[in-house]
């Protein structure tokens, strides 16, 4: 039985509230379980515990993760500094490494954009492990609480992420200097020019070839693609050597237009574009090397 305070009231237990705190954190009893390394029964367990000594529900279960209630808010706005504090007081390894930063989205983003901006925090300690795949799986992720920060290229739903616009990606159709030569000057009128073009794309069902071919031709894509690589870099490399024409963001393909290498075949007034998003999970208070990671990548963002 827990200890009374002068008042008659019962303490609470400190495992309990680092507990209690590890779930808000993580937005999942399960990933809790993995950062506590507990068995997530016993997770379970501590925080109905809590709950009956509070007389108050601390979370919502959902099918992926916890909700905190707005209780749950006001005591961990209480209790994480001090126990905080007290658990670097007890850190007999004071050179113990923090925890990874968790970061999920699309492989060429993060390799084109995003690690080039991260690469002084990691020169500067923070450690950081990535996650490349698609949207849905990843934000799936994020949900579980196996990632921290997900960068999307579609808006989540569900009042479990909160996401904000990173960035509008504009997309443009490419091929080498020779398919220039080949088709010719091209208009929104004139997509029967690229009739038995060789189209590339890093998906069987060509999604964005498609959306380009009806957001700037005004018509739905039959043809079929000759090469399929589920990559947008091997998809530009493939372009630059010639395989055919294509569709890709053009911050991938900036540096290739500059030297020459590929040629925008159409550039249409209003082109094509996507809009990037950046989530986390909703009412969980971001560990510090996290917010810095979200930090830089949103003031890099602002100039892109």
């Amino acid at each position: 039985m827990a200890p009374k305070n002068s008042d008659g009231s019962r303490q609470l237990d400190l495992t309990q509230l680092r507990t209690f705190l590890t779930v808000y954190r993580a937005g999942s009893l399960t990933e809790a379980a993995r950062r506590l390394g507990l068995a997530q029964p016993t997770v379970t367990g501590q925080i109905r515990a809590l709950e009956q000594q509070l007389d108050r529900q601390l979370f919502e279960r959902l099918p992926r993760g916890v909700v905190p209630t707005a209780v749950a808010a006001d005591l961990a706005a209480r209790i994480s500094a001090p126990l905080d504090e007290l658990a670097m007081v007890a850190d007999r390894d004071a050179a113990a490494p923090t925890e990874p930063v968790h970061l999920g989205g699309p492989a060429e983003m993060l390799a084109v954009r995003i690690l080039p901006v991260l690469a002084p925090l990691v020169a500067d300690g923070v450690r950081l492990r990535v996650t490349p795949g698609l949207a849905d799986d990843l934000l799936d992720g994020l949900r579980a609480g196996r990632l921290d920060l997900v960068l999307s290229a579609i808006r989540p739903r569900g009042r479990s992420v909160l996401a904000a616009a990173l960035m509008d990606e504009e997309f443009v159709l490419v091929g080498a200097p020779t398919w220039r030569a080949r088709v010719g000057p091209l208009g929104p009128d004139d997509a029967a020019a690229l009739d038995g073009v060789p189209l590339i794309s890093y998906a069987e069902d060509v999604p964005i070839l498609r959306r380009y071919w009806r957001h700037v031709f005004r018509q739905r894509l039959t043809a079929q693609p000759a090469l399929v690589v589920p990559d947008l870099r091997a998809v530009l490399a493939a372009a630059v050597a010639g395989a055919g024409v294509t569709v890709v963001p053009r911050y991938l393909c900036a540096d290739e237009l500059g030297t020459g290498a590929l040629v925008a075949l159409l550039e249409p007034e209003d082109p094509p574009i996507n809009t990037g998003f950046i989530a986390q999970r909703a009412n969980t208070t971001l560990r510090p090397e996290v917010t810095r990671v979200r930090d830089a990548i949103r003031q890099a963002a602002r100039e892109w």
